[in-house]
């Protein structure tokens, strides 16, 4: 055989590039992290990032020293194992530049002494899984100059972040956010996320909060709130930051913005300051507490209380403060808060916020109702509303907490609220039978001034015995509620002939209202914990309270025009109520590796004496409320857990349900009393499940739950043939009504360009039963949704977040069988942001809602609406910026909702905020270590 020069060049040439491609190789040394002793026998495994396929692996020698040859050029992942130590996996890369990886020293760390810490590092990720708590480096993710912790949240594995800030987190939406530990403002987690730079932390840790009890004596009450931690760099936390802000609109829109925070230490201090009528009624997306304050008494665990709530309810309504998108907002508010720690330890501890918030809403609503009556008759209701509230709030609250010893901790909590509100509603509504027979018309205005004070404060001592795991703690609580409100009432009522049309007869109201309502309580608790195994432990606590609470409730006829002088017995009462409870319980606990029980029992004694201050005659009852629970939690790894839990609880009737503070600012809907109530008992199913991988940032949450409730309180409706109306609660016999829903949410990184996608799927139903004219009547409905989520983010170049599904809602009532409220509807949400050359950026969200034809409503409701907005950022740090945004670009905003509950169905409509544009000026400015903060 001949071989010429060619071939043999061309073999020449295969062999070398086979050698060639596989001329790449890692080495390294693995040693413990503490001791720095060698790992003979480690196992060293280089993994395909792509799909996590083995390439190749080996052991290291005596010496603690591996290598690994003939790769091929590619992205691997290496993954270190030895026994009793927790894994080591980082991501690298060999190409032709770089054909060999030089580890250097690999630390393993040894799981007893690092609470099972996980060590996650890479190009795309780092983090650190220690027990419960996964922690993220922000060293290993791109931050832009003057990018927020917002930004850097949108990176980290298995967390979102909307349009509004709302952060989730494996599945779970996350209320709370602290800094360095502590709260930050408290209600408003983007204070911290959307103003606070990501240059300056060090560290993020999420973790679910358990409660300070369950903190204190590690015996778990199944509380737990999702948090993030933002951890500071050493160097940050002096100086200064913040920003300020200005917007300018079509048709008179405007919003304004300042927010300055100065670290200093231990210390810090904020202020912010915000005035808008564009629907930011706060920073956040939520901003329920803004405003409103506690109307009602804070409850014990014991349960059973009764009380008049504060706030003027009844007649006299306190608006609550808060914006639901009903109407034009108007609102001015803002805050201050300082945190600081000093003593030997840290041992003493101060957290303290002041805020105040005016806002006033004006906007009209309409609502067209459906009420089943039997024998296939039905009574529609048409109301139009135009109303204008408004409200001034003050808030100051404080936390200090001090540790009088290594094993004693006192912790004091104060808030106090001082709030104003006025409402001016005028009502115009008819009602008429499902033949359009015309019975009723309603002219009716209503206006209230109320002022509300609240105060609560609390105590709790822990303290740690000299057993491991015997504790005691002692919790005392007070809480004033006072409320005092004035107003008119003007209303009239022209009932109709069915045959004739004409007006049969006419009721008019015209009153002056004055309600004072006072609440008081102590509350005490004390608890003792004594470990009987290494596994298992023992709770015992008893409760003790004191309420009283007085309701004086006078309407006043005028005796001339403007005199309101002639007190309406029928609609006035003074009522005392004094209440005394006796509660106590045991909870037992088992702990093991992975598994964690709780079985608990309480019981609660209430006496309560009722007294109408007006006649004298009296109101007594005493009985006993049983609350049992139980929850078993398996962990199978630190990232996936299943857990379930019941919980029982004995509901007694309430003041109102048993003898009813009579009003009549709705003449056509009239409360009555039934003192023949008994109590309620109602029972709960739980059951979670959840799995997160951190490689392929797979995350999988199932939750569900059923409820049934024996000798319910339901309510009798009777309706005349005026059209007139009168509710009487009753215990339910024979029938147990039962509610039920199910979650399943399951989301990953797929191969696509790094592309997220998040499939939920859920259903809930529920059967209620009422009496209507004395008929039963049963109310089943059941809703099916469904959403595919797909979201992207690169840093600086865009951001990606779509989501869309449909949906189906079921709904009958037993006496109408032929009329339902069955209808299909479907959602789809999404937002995007381009960052285009010359520091400009593109961005749009939007969101398109279809609520289909029922036989209740038969006409559609469509409804598109498209934000979208240009901005440009200027300076070196790119803190200046301005932009042009619109708001519901189509005009489509229209106020909609649709309801239905015990063969009442409802729609609304109501003004809302529509298209505007608006131009923004924000300067971001920051000076801190002792100079100007420097952007990576």
């Amino acid at each position: 055989m001949k071989i010429t020069v060619t071939t043999l060049l061309l073999c020449l040439c295969c062999i070398f590039s086979a050698s060639a491609q596989t001329n790449y190789s890692v080495k390294g040394t693995v040693s413990d992290s503490s001791s720095n002793v060698k790992l003979l026998n480690a196992t060293v495994a280089v993994l395909n990032a792509k799909d996590s396929t083995l390439r190749s692996f080996t052991r290291a020698t005596a010496n603690g020293t591996f290598n690994i040859n003939k790769l091929a050029k590619g992205k691997f992942i290496l993954l270190v194992t030895y026994p009793e130590y927790a894994d080591y996996v980082e991501h690298f890369a060999l190409d032709s530049v770089k054909t060999t990886h030089d580890f250097n020293k690999v630390y393993l760390n040894l799981k007893s002494r690092i609470l099972k810490e996980v060590m996650i590092k890479g190009t795309a990720a780092a983090m650190k899984i220690k027990g419960d708590t996964t922690e993220f480096d922000p060293r290993a993710f791109v931050i832009q100059p003057n990018s927020k912790v917002e930004d850097l949240l949108k990176q980290l594995p298995g967390i979102q972040v909307d349009k509004d800030g709302k952060i989730t987190a494996q599945g779970k939406t996350v209320p709370k956010v602290l800094v360095d530990g502590e709260e930050f403002f408290g209600d408003d987690p983007t204070l911290v996320t959307k103003n606070i730079r990501g240059d300056m932390v060090d560290k993020i840790q999420l973790y679910d909060k358990k409660s300070d009890q369950a903190a204190f004596t590690g015996i778990d009450n199944g509380k737990e709130v999702k948090t993030i931690n933002i951890k500071l760099k050493e160097d940050k936390k002096n100086g200064y930051f913040g920003k300020l802000e200005g917007a300018m609109g079509t048709d008179k829109f405007y919003s304004g913005q300042a927010l300055f925070n100065k670290f200093w230490g231990k210390k810090k201090f904020s202020f912010y300051g915000i005035g808008s009528n564009t629907g930011k009624t706060g920073l956040g997306w939520d901003d329920n507490s803004k405003y409103g304050g506690n109307s009602g008494m804070e409850m014990m665990e014991d349960g059973g209380i009764m009380f008049f709530g504060g706030g003027g309810d009844g007649d006299l309504d306190s608006f609550d403060g808060r914006y639901n998108g009903q109407g034009i907002p108007t609102a001015r508010t803002g805050g201050m808060h300082f945190d600081t720690k000093w003593g030997e330890g840290d041992k003493k501890t101060l957290n303290t916020n002041y805020k105040l918030g005016y806002m006033d809403i004006k906007g009209t609503s309409n609502n067209q109702n459906q009420n089943t009556l039997p024998g296939g008759n039905v009574l529609k209701g048409a109301s139009d509303q135009n109303f204008i509230k408004s409200v001034f709030r003050q808030k100051l609250d404080f936390m200090y907490q001090v540790k009088i010893d290594t094993n004693t901790t006192l912790k004091f909590m104060m808030d106090g609220t001082a709030k104003n509100s006025e409402n001016n509603d005028r009502y115009n509504s008819m009602s008429a039978t499902g033949t359009d027979t015309l019975l009723n018309t309603n002219a009716r205005t209503l206006t209230n001034d109320v002022d509300d004070q609240i105060f609560n404060a609390s105590a709790l001592l822990t303290k740690k015995l000299k057993k491991k795991g015997r504790t005691i703690s002692w919790n005392v609580n007070g809480n004033l509620n006072n409320s005092d409100a004035k107003g008119f009432l003007n209303s009239q009522v022209n009932y109709y002939n069915r045959i004739t049309g004409a007006v049969d007869s006419v009721n008019n109201i015209d009153q002056y209202k004055k309600n004072v309502t006072r609440a008081n309580s102590i509350n005490s608790n004390a608890t003792y914990t004594e470990p009987i195994s290494k596994t298992v432990s023992l709770s015992l606590n008893y409760g003790f309270s004191l309420n009283h609470n007085n309701s004086n409730r006078q309407s006043f006829n005028a005796s001339a025009p403007t005199n309101y002088n002639l007190l309406d017995s029928v609609f006035s009462n003074n009522y005392t109520l004094n209440q005394t409870t006796n509660s106590g319980g045991a909870t037992i606990n088992y702990r093991a590796k992975n598994s964690t029980l709780n079985v608990s029992a309480r019981a609660a004694n209430v006496n309560f004496n009722q007294k109408n201050e007006y006649n004298g005659m009296t109101v007594k009852r005493s009985f006993i409320n049983w609350n049992p629970s139980a929850s078993y939690q398996y962990r199978f790894t630190q990232q996936r857990s299943f857990r379930l839990s019941y919980w029982g609880n004995t509901s007694q009737p309430s003041i109102d349900q048993i003898q009813p503070i009579r009003v009549n600012s709705d003449p056509l809907n009239i409360s009555l009393g039934n003192p023949n109530l008994g109590p309620s008992f109602r029972s709960n199913f739980n059951m979670f499940y959840n799995s997160y991988k951190i490689l392929s940032d797979q995350s999988i949450w199932i939750n569900g739950g059923v409820g049934f409730v024996n000798n319910d309180i339901v309510s009798s409706t009777t309706t005349d043939s005026t059209g007139r109306s009168t509710y009487l609660a009753t215990n339910l016999s024979g029938h147990t009504p039962i509610n039920y829903n199910f979650n399943a949410d399951m989301g990953r990184k797929i191969k696509f360009g790094g592309l997220g996608i998040r499939l939920s799927l859920s259903t809930s139903g529920s059967k209620n039963y009422n009496y209507i004219n004395g008929l039963l009547n049963t109310t089943t409905t059941s809703s099916y949704n469904a959403s595919l989520n797909l979201y992207k983010y690169k840093q600086k170049k865009y951001d990606v977040n779509l989501s869309a599904g449909p949906g189906y809602s079921f709904g009958k009532a037993s006496l109408q069988p032929n009329i339902n409220n069955n209808g299909n509807t479907f959602n789809a949400d999404g937002n995007v942001n381009v960052y285009l050359p010359l520091k400009f950026q593109l961005g749009a969200d939007g969101r398109y809602e279809h609520r289909g034809k029922t036989q209740a409503f038969n006409e559609s409701f469509n409804r598109t609406i498209v934000n979208a907005g240009v901005t440009k950022t200027f300076l070196k740090g790119d803190n200046l910026k301005m932009a042009l945004t619109v708001n519901d670009l189509l005009n489509q905003n229209r106020g909609f909702d649709r309801s239905a509950f015990n063969g009442n169905i409802t729609q609304n409509t109501y003004t809302t905020i529509r298209r505007y544009f608006l131009f923004t000026v924000t300067w971001d400015f920051s000076r801190m270590g002792g100079g100007v903060a420097a952007t990576k």
